[in-house]
Formats: C-alpha cells, sequence, structure tokens
C-alpha cells in the first residue's frame, strides 16, 4: 500500500471513530449514566460480598472442627478472585465492561449457591471449590469502581470511584445485619443457618450482573476509547499506535503497592475477628455488628475520600491510609476481648485506611494507563491484590493458632507503615 493510501484510510478510521464520538453535552449524560448503573448494582454486588465474608470462617471452622484453617475461606475467596480479576480485566479490554462485570457477576452468583450446597452435603472439598468461584464476584465488585472512571477527567477520577464505592455500602452494610435473618431462613428450608447469608450472596450477585447487562448501554470504555483516539487526532505515516500516551510504570507500581499492602493488613485482622469475638464470648448478632460497622466504613466515607484524593494528591491520602491502619492494629492488639466498643472502633479504622488505600492507589493507577491496555492493566493489578488478601487470610488462622489475634494485629498496623516509604521512593522517581 502507498503512502497515500495509507493516509487515506487513516483519514477514513478517524472520520469513522468521529461519527460515533457523542457531544459534550452527551458525555456529561453518559459519563452521569454510567456511574449511576454501576452504583446500582454496586448496592447488590456490597451485599453479596459482605454476606459471604461474614461467616465464611465460621462455616469452615464448623465444618473443619478447627480454628486453624478457619482462615482458609478468605484465603481461597481472595485466591479465585485473583484470577477472576485477570479474567474480567481481560474480557473487558476485548469486549467491554459491560461483559466483563456481568460475567463476573454471574460466576459469583453461581460460587454463593455452591457454597449452600456443600453445606447441605457436609462438603469441604465442594466448599472450599466453590468459595474459589464466588471469589469472582468479590473480583468484579472490585474492578466496577473502574468502569465510573473510564468517562471522567483527571480531577474526577477519585470522585467517581467514591461515588460508586457509597452505594456498595447500602448493600455492604445490610449483608453482616441480615446474618440471623437469613440463618433463620435457611433453618427454615432445611439448610445449615451459616449457609443462610450465601443464598442472599447468591441473588445479590446475579442482580448485580443482571442490572449490568442491560443497563450498561452504551459501554464506557469503548467510548473512552473512541474520545482519546479523537482527541488525539495525529496522523503517523499510517497507523494509530502512536496516538496514545505512554503508560506511567512507576505510577502503576506504586498505585498497586499501595493496593496490596492495604488489602493484606484488612484481610488478615477482618478474616479472625468473628473467631476472636466467638472465642470471647459474643454472639453471631454482635459479629455481624462489628463487621457491618466495618464494611461500612470501607465503603460510607467514599465520597469524602475521593474529594480529598482529588485536592489533596493520591500520595498524601496513601500516608493517610498507612497511619489509619497503624492505629487500628494497635487498638485491636491492646483492646480487651469483651470490649464491643473497642472493637467497633478499631475494626471501623481498619475499614477507614482500607477505604483510603483502595481510592488513593486505584486513582494513581487510571492515572498511568491508557485505554488501550487500561482493563487489562487494572485486571492484573487486581490479581495482585486479591493474592495478597488470599495470603493474609491465609497466614491470619496459624499466626492466631500458633500466637494470638493481638500479635496478628500488631503485625499488620506495623506493616502498614510501610505505605510510607515506598510513596517517598515514588516522590523521589521519574515516569
Amino acid at each position: 500500500m502507498s503512502h497515500n493510501d495509507r493516509v487515506k484510510a487513516l483519514d477514513s478510521q478517524i472520520a469513522l471513530l468521529e461519527s460515533d464520538i457523542p457531544s459534550a453535552e452527551k458525555q456529561k449524560m453518559l459519563y452521569k449514566r454510567t456511574l449511576f448503573v454501576v452504583s446500582i448494582s454496586q448496592i447488590f454486588g456490597g451485599a453479596g460480598l459482605a454476606a459471604g465474608v461474614t461467616v465464611g470462617a465460621l462455616l469452615a471452622k464448623q465444618m473443619l472442627g478447627t480454628d486453624a484453617y478457619a482462615g482458609l475461606p478468605s484465603a481461597l475467596l481472595t485466591l479465585g478472585s485473583a484470577g477472576a480479576a485477570l479474567f474480567v480485566g481481560k474480557l473487558s479490554q476485548a469486549f467491554g465492561r459491560r461483559t466483563g462485570l456481568t460475567v463476573g457477576f454471574m460466576l459469583g452468583g453461581l460460587g454463593a449457591i455452591g457454597v449452600i450446597i456443600a453445606a447441605i452435603i457436609n462438603s469441604v472439598l465442594l466448599l472450599f471449590a466453590s468459595l474459589l468461584i464466588y471469589g469472582a464476584g468479590s473480583a468484579t465488585n472490585l474492578q466496577a469502581r473502574y468502569a465510573g472512571t473510564d468517562l471522567a477527567n483527571s480531577k474526577q477520577r477519585a470522585t467517581a470511584i467514591s461515588i460508586s464505592m457509597v452505594f456498595t455500602t447500602f448493600g455492604a452494610v445490610a449483608g453482616p445485619n441480615l446474618v440471623n435473618v437469613m440463618g433463620n431462613f435457611a433453618l427454615s428450608i432445611g439448610v445449615p443457618s451459616l449457609a443462610g447469608p450465601f443464598i442472599l450472596a447468591a441473588a445479590a450477585y446475579i442482580l448485580a450482573g443482571v442490572i449490568l447487562f442491560i443497563m450498561l448501554r452504551p459501554d464506557p470504555l469503548v467510548i473512552a476509547r473512541t474520545l482519546e483516539v479523537s482527541n488525539q487526532k495525529v496522523r503517523d505515516k499510517g497507523h494509530l499506535a502512536t496516538i496514545e500516551h505512554t503508560e506511567n510504570k512507576i505510577g502503576i507500581i506504586v498505585g498497586a503497592a499501595i493496593m496490596v499492602l492495604t488489602q493484606m493488613v484488612m484481610v488478615a485482622i477482618m478474616t479472625m475477628t468473628p473467631v476472636h469475638m466467638m472465642h470471647h464470648g459474643h454472639s453471631l448478632g454482635a459479629v455481624g455488628l462489628v463487621i457491618g460497622f466495618h464494611i461500612g466504613v470501607m465503603y460510607l466515607p467514599s465520597l469524602v475520600t475521593g474529594f480529598l484524593v482529588d485536592r489533596l494528591g493520591r500520595k498524601a491520602m496513601a500516608i493517610a491510609a498507612g497511619i489509619t491502619l497503624l492505629l487500628a492494629g494497635l487498638i485491636s492488639a491492646f483492646a480487651p476481648g469483651d470490649s464491643m466498643v473497642l472493637l467497633v472502633i478499631a475494626l471501623s479504622l481498619l475499614g477507614l485506611g482500607w477505604n483510603f488505600g483502595l481510592i488513593s492507589g486505584t486513582a494513581l493507577i487510571v492515572d498511568s494507563t491508557v485505554t488501550s491496555t487500561r482493563a487489562k492493566t487494572q485486571g492484573s493489578v487486581d490479581v495482585l491484590i486479591a493474592l495478597s488478601g488470599a495470603a493474609g487470610g491465609a497466614l491470619s488462622g496459624m499466626v492466631v493458632a500458633g500466637s494470638s489475634y493481638s500479635t496478628l494485629s500488631l503485625v499488620g498496623g506495623i506493616l502498614s507503615v510501610f505505605l510510607i516509604p515506598v510513596v517517598v521512593w515514588s516522590r523521589g522517581s521519574k515516569k
């Protein structure tokens, strides 16, 4: 093909792209609509995630008869979410957010159904396999936050993340506080009570998938790609590959490090808190209350956090995450086991520190990527986040069995401080 032919072909491609570009006013409407749809799905996604997290360790303890492996459900859930994060990311990159997120939530729902069946037939093997699949819901719930940023500008990204996370709060708080209700319902239909929350999880994840499949049109990632190509309008000698900015690898590394560390610490302490409380005579309802506060604070402050991340900067809020998690670890470590008030404070701070880390880290990842590889990169980063959570969950039970809950909390708090040197290093590094 001659040079003139390549230029004509390029002109045709640009013209085709521009014909699909929405006006500035329509772009704003699409941005708001995308946030609305994602936020509605997050209500159900939050309920699906929280219901299983609350009783997963207790169900494993009941079926295995020991505390030593009570952290395995959390580990398997997060390990499953690692594979699902990569799968959903690649699927979203190839076919758009709508397809990737829908498939992910549906898999999460199927995993929850598997857990219910495992509890009914008392099959540990099926329980573990189902928890791996159930992890897809957790991964998808996290990846949905990226969909809201696809049509946001650089000063809106953290706020966009925070809006979808706030809506997660409604389901995330309701899930743990429906433990007794769902347990009673499960018993009424011949299902073990601890499997009751997974009935809620199955319905919630499947509903989230249906909502996204029906309503997430047009696809925000597809529109974002079109806008990026149009705004660049770079004409080289025959191909569009050079129109995109180069990824900021340092930003991706730092964003990933922030989320990996905060996830590991949060999952480790959160996983063993229900077991720790039961050992000190707390009821299942009390466990649900503490976890409800924890998960609520993981998401509810997001609007304020998003504003602060956009205004004060990603790295300043990452440092705040490390300090907050340190306080959470110290209070958990030294609080009397029978003190509900101090446990609520500690787990609330744990959720807040995670919130700071997730939003600041996510914003850094979005800032540092381009649309042609964004979803795939985001999926890869979420794999690392999930694996860190799996490690935290798996080790937490062993640490508590070999030492104590206080030791686990203290180690987690100290590890959180490492966020500060990571941020300092990034400030001294160039893109």
